[in-house]
């Protein structure tokens, strides 16, 4: 049973916001795009006081023993305030969808029929500790010409109210309709079951974090989910690879952000090449401070490794761990990235052309790579601006979510008295 405080001050936001959606779906690309890049200005005006509310934040993860990776998703810096201010006005350049014109025909009794680019609506994202999700998600809500409910995880409470309240007071004097955009700043997990049962009131719900959060939505939500993916992602060094090519991209895919959903957990290595690479792999992964953890025929090779458990296969560490198997084939490879992956990022490491092309095709993921690390996987990187999540389901969006992705059609039908027969 809900905390009728809790259900009345989530359900109120979400009116407030519902109703800015009408206003806002209509608004010009011209003043939303003001919009953004004042919102960027405001959060380098105001760094000093996001900076002292996150280092709040930071103490309080501290105390609780909040392990490295973790603290790195939660800390914010002078250099990654700038980064957030860079997506909103990257996301300001862009090209704003609402309104395109994806289809158009004219049937043979004379109606003409388009297909248009509309926006959702009113969107709620719930996450965890990572608070440059609340300025990315605001500005490609925003964009798209969706009003948007954020509900921030308790770590980040601090940094999150800091920067939707910046945001949204920088948003409403450069014309957004007020009410536009609205954070639920109460940590009590009745905030997020309020949310999941805004029928007829959320249009849709898109969870960011890890395993247990996700699920939780999908399993809980009455308001229809876009289901954003926990990434166990794997690199495969084929038995063509260019070890010193595999060796950078591995190093790079598990080490320069272990904590987030693009990273590499699983590392395969064809048997062929297992010999002369995986040696290398060790002394380079051994120097970043990386756990590794093997199959059988990889403790052959490097004896002294943590075995490998069949829950090995299918963990989102977050952390400086990954496991290794060696494989007898591509054909092992992909049988065994199609059984434990998430269907977030996945990369061959190869010389042949055709190997290639049959782990792209073959690979049921929803980013396959051929010779560079799945760290690429992210809105920024591909172009989006930024990103709302990265979806690994099939329906709706797949993949980085950007502009486009937070659009729904509409179809615009010209007649000229016809009746159907």
């Amino acid at each position: 049973m809900l905390a009728a405080g809790i259900e009345t001050v989530v359900k109120n936001k979400a009116r407030m916001a519902k109703q800015a959606a009408a206003a806002l779906g209509v608004l010009s690309s011209s003043v939303k795009d003001k919009a953004l890049l004042a919102m960027a200005d405001a959060l380098l005006t105001h760094s000093a006081e996001i900076l002292e509310a996150n280092a709040k934040d930071m103490e309080a993860a501290k105390a609780k023993g909040t392990k490295a990776s973790y603290l790195d998703r939660l800390q914010l810096t002078e250099v990654r305030i700038e980064q957030m201010a860079e997506g909103l006005r990257q996301t300001a350049a862009l090209p704003d969808p609402v309104g395109e014109c994806e289809y158009g025909a004219q049937r043979p009794n004379g109606l003409e029929i388009r297909r248009v680019r509309v926006p959702l609506g009113l969107i709620g994202i719930i996450y965890e500790a990572r608070p440059n999700v609340t300025a990315d998600a605001a500005g490609l809500c925003l964009k798209s010409g969706n009003a948007v409910l954020l509900r921030g995880g308790s770590e980040a409470i601090n940094s999150n109210t800091a920067i939707s309240r910046v945001l949204a007071a920088a948003a409403y004097e450069a014309g957004i309709p007020q009410g536009a955009l609205q954070f639920i700043e109460d940590t009590d997990r009745e905030a997020v079951t309020a949310m999941t049962h805004l029928n007829g009131i959320l249009d849709v719900i898109i969870p960011r974090g890890g395993a247990g959060l996700i699920r939780h939505i999908v399993e809980n939500s009455s308001v229809p989910v876009i289901e954003t993916g926990t990434g166990v992602c794997h690199t495969f060094v084929d038995e063509s690879a260019d070890l010193d090519k595999a060796i950078d991209i591995a190093i790079n895919a598990k080490t320069s952000r272990p904590s987030v959903c693009n990273a590499m957990e699983t590392l395969l290595v064809h048997q062929a090449a297992a010999g002369k690479f995986l040696p290398l792999l060790k002394e380079s992964m051994e120097a970043k401070g990386v756990e590794l953890r093997g199959c059988e025929k990889t403790l052959a090779l490097l004896p002294g490794l943590k075995a490998a458990t069949e829950e090995d296969w299918s963990t989102e560490y977050g952390d400086l761990i990954l496991s290794v198997k060696v494989v007898d084939s591509l054909d092992e490879a992909i049988e065994h990235i199609n059984r434990y992956n998430t269907g977030h990022s996945e990369s061959i490491v190869t010389e042949n052309l055709v190997s290639a092309h049959r782990f792209q095709q073959e690979v049921d993921a929803a980013a396959v790579y051929v010779n560079a690390s799945t760290r690429f996987t992210d809105g920024f990187e591909f172009g989006f601006g930024a990103e709302i999540g990265i979806s690994t389901q099939k329906l709706h969006a797949r993949g980085p979510m950007g502009l486009r992705e937070l659009t729904s059609t509409k179809y615009l039908i010209y007649g000229e008295g016809q009746v159907r027969g």
